[in-house]
This record gives C-alpha cells, sequence and structure tokens, in this order.
C-alpha cells in the first residue's frame, strides 16, 4: 500500500508554521499492539475485549514502526493495549526496539504477569512496568475492572516483577468512585515496592464515556492535585499527574507562593515538561496503526500503513495545530500557563468537538481574561 496518501487525515483552520513542525521532540509513543484483553474495564478508552480483532499491525509491521519512531528520535516506546501479553510476538518486539535505542516499557494489567513471564519482560530489556491500581482494595478496583479476582491477580504479577528485579509503577485513574482512596492506593505503592505513582483524570472516552458520571468536578480536580502536590517530599514514589495538565500551572502557582524558582533541583522533571503533550513530545499508534495525538484525543493524523511515521509526527496538520499555542481558543487561548498546561485537548475535544477549545474541566481565571 502506498505510504504517501493524506487518506483520512483531520485538517484544522489554518496554515501550519514550520517552525512549530519542526520544534517538537518526540519523547514518548504508546503503541497500542492489540486490543485483545482478557478484562473489561468500565473506563477503557479502547473499550477493548475478548478478540480477535481484525487489521491489528503485524509483526513486520511492528518492526517498521520501531525503526521509523527510531529515526525520529531515541523516544521511550510505551507497549500497551488491550493487554500487551495477549500479543504474542510481544517480546521479540520489545527486543527489537532495545537494539534500536529505544526504551522500551509496558503496561499489562498484572494479572498475566507470572513468574516466567516476569523473567522474560527482564531478558527483554523492558526498563519498566505500569500496573494500575484504581483501589485500594479488591472491591473498588475489581468493579473498575468489571473482573473477579482482578485486584489479587495485579498484586501477583507485582511480586513476579519484584522478584524478577523489574522497576514498575503504579497507575491510577481517579473517579469519584475512588477518590477517598487515593491516599491509601499511593501508601499500598510504597509498600509494594513501587518506583512511581502516575494518576491519570477520567477522560470520557471508550467506555468511559458510560460512566461520565463518576468524573470529579472541576473544584475537586484542584483540590485533588493540590493534594497531590503536596505528596512531593513525603513520599519515596516519583509522582506524576497524567492527563491532568492544571497540574502544572497549580506547580507554578504554589511554588510562586512559596517563594521557590521552578527548576529541575527545586521540582525535578516536572519542571521540564508541561501538561498537555499530545502531539507536542507524545502521540499514540492504535493497533491497526492509527497515529493520533493521544488515546483518548480520536483526530486522525495519519495511518503509518500509508505513511511514514516520521512523515506523519512533522508534518500531520493535526499536530502543528497543538504545537501552537496561539491556536487554543477560548479561556485557554487568553491563560497565562497555555505553554506550560495547555489543558487537556480530548476533553475539549469530547465536550465541543474542537481539539483546539477550552479544557471544560477547569476553574482557573486568567488573568487576560478578568481585563
Amino acid at each position: 500500500m502506498s505510504r504517501g496518501g493524506e487518506h483520512g487525515e483531520a485538517r484544522p483552520a489554518g496554515g501550519p508554521p514550520e517552525a512549530a513542525a519542526a520544534s517538537a521532540a518526540l519523547r514518548l509513543v504508546a503503541w497500542e499492539t492489540t486490543r485483545h484483553c482478557n478484562l473489561d474495564c468500565v473506563h477503557c478508552r479502547a473499550a477493548a475485549g475478548k478478540g480477535p480483532w481484525a487489521g491489528e499491525l503485524s509483526t513486520a509491521e511492528g518492526v517498521r514502526l520501531l525503526e521509523e519512531i527510531a529515526e525520529v528520535a531515541p523516544a521511550i516506546v510505551i507497549l500497551t493495549g488491550g493487554e500487551p501479553l495477549l500479543r504474542p510476538d510481544i517480546f521479540e518486539l520489545a527486543e527489537h526496539g532495545r537494539r534500536l535505542g529505544l526504551r522500551m516499557v509496558m503496561a499489562p494489567n498484572g494479572t498475566l504477569v507470572t513468574a516466567e513471564i516476569a523473567r522474560r519482560i527482564a531478558a527483554a530489556g523492558i526498563q519498566r512496568v505500569s500496573i494500575s491500581l484504581d483501589g485500594a482494595s479488591d472491591a473498588t478496583h475489581d468493579a473498575f475492572r468489571n473482573v473477579p479476582g482482578a485486584f489479587a491477580g495485579a498484586l501477583r504479577g507485582i511480586e513476579h516483577l519484584r522478584a524478577a528485579g523489574v522497576p514498575f509503577q503504579i497507575n491510577t485513574t481517579i473517579s469519584r468512585a475512588n477518590l477517598a482512596e487515593i491516599p491509601a492506593i499511593q501508601e499500598l505503592a510504597v509498600r509494594l515496592g513501587a518506583v512511581a505513582h502516575h494518576i491519570f483524570l477520567l477522560v470520557p472516552t471508550g467506555r468511559g464515556k458510560y460512566i461520565v458520571d463518576q468524573a470529579i468536578d472541576a473544584e475537586t480536580y484542584e483540590r485533588t492535585l493540590n493534594w497531590f502536590y503536596e505528596q512531593r517530599g513525603k513520599t519515596p514514589l516519583e509522582l506524576k499527574a497524567t492527563c491532568a495538565p492544571h497540574y502544572y500551572r497549580i506547580l507554578r502557582q504554589r511554588a510562586a507562593r512559596e517563594g521557590r524558582p521552578v527548576s529541575p533541583q527545586t521540582h525535578g522533571l516536572d519542571a521540564v515538561t508541561r501538561g498537555c503533550l499530545g502531539g507536542i513530545g507524545f502521540c499514540f499508534v492504535s493497533h491497526v496503526g492509527e497515529v493520533q495525538p493521544c488515546g483518548f484525543l480520536h483526530t486522525l493524523c495519519g495511518n503509518v500503513r500509508e505513511r511514514s511515521f516520521g512523515e506523519i509526527w512533522r508534518h500531520s496538520e493535526v499536530f502543528v495545530a497543538l504545537r501552537d499555542f496561539e491556536r487554543l481558543r477560548g479561556k485557554c487561548g487568553a491563560c497565562e500557563f497555555k505553554r506550560v498546561c495547555g489543558g487537556c485537548r480530548a476533553r475539549a475535544f469530547e465536550a465541543t468537538g474542537d481539539f483546539l477549545a477550552e479544557e471544560p474541566l477547569c476553574s482557573h481565571l486568567p488573568r487576560r481574561a478578568c481585563g
């Protein structure tokens, strides 16, 4: 199939500035290696489930994708799903990516991680594994995952990873159902020996649309992210807020009130990254090769079966639009923090159909909007 077509590419209004296209440094790629999954999570952006799923990238296509990513940058590649361990060639692909100089990481749900699988993860050179815990007990976590025993299975998988010497982090999607348990989940992550705790704010896509009533409101969002900021220095965990770009505004507001400059010395990696990275330092590749700004923003930027990954990354008009912060609209366009926050483009798209619209879950009133 030709790689030079423009099939299906969304075209936002306005001409793409070449400077914006060239300035984006690729840092992370999430590759949905399969949509096959042994769980049925209520918030799944992919609505993944038992396969087979037609049209998934073949081994040869996966190898080519990794090679094309490596040509752009020595990025971190997240092997995700679905459940990536249900893809038979997953370790072959991981090893190939490692040989190319990519940093290979994996996001399984933990229930399929046996002692043997953990050893294979280590042998393949996978540098970190993320396991999601959406509750501090089986009652909450299993309700999220829609499968009894999912919590116990994830904990078993974590123990096998520890025994194999594989670093792991805990990911948690925050909703009304588990908001009160977030401190306990963080304490559990410490006891389990995790290196990091990453929180995710619910984005209503996939099956997540059907639990939109479980999303926290803007005021609770603000309170939660302030609490998360306050955990810095109180826990040995590396902390990161994902799909929560407001955190990077809050970080700077709090630092200013505390009289501390934001720098790598005072705030670590949070000082040199920003909120929404979709299309800027991060992108998502679906199981059928479709490239999107992130897994939650279903705006097609190209397909690696038709165009090279590098061409899509550098020249997709969607990506170029996202890199031009002056094109943000509403409160986000007026906001003094738009270069460090940017608002969640996926939530804006789900609320309005416009990925450049203002973030719907933000309580901050920009100075420019105040006149």
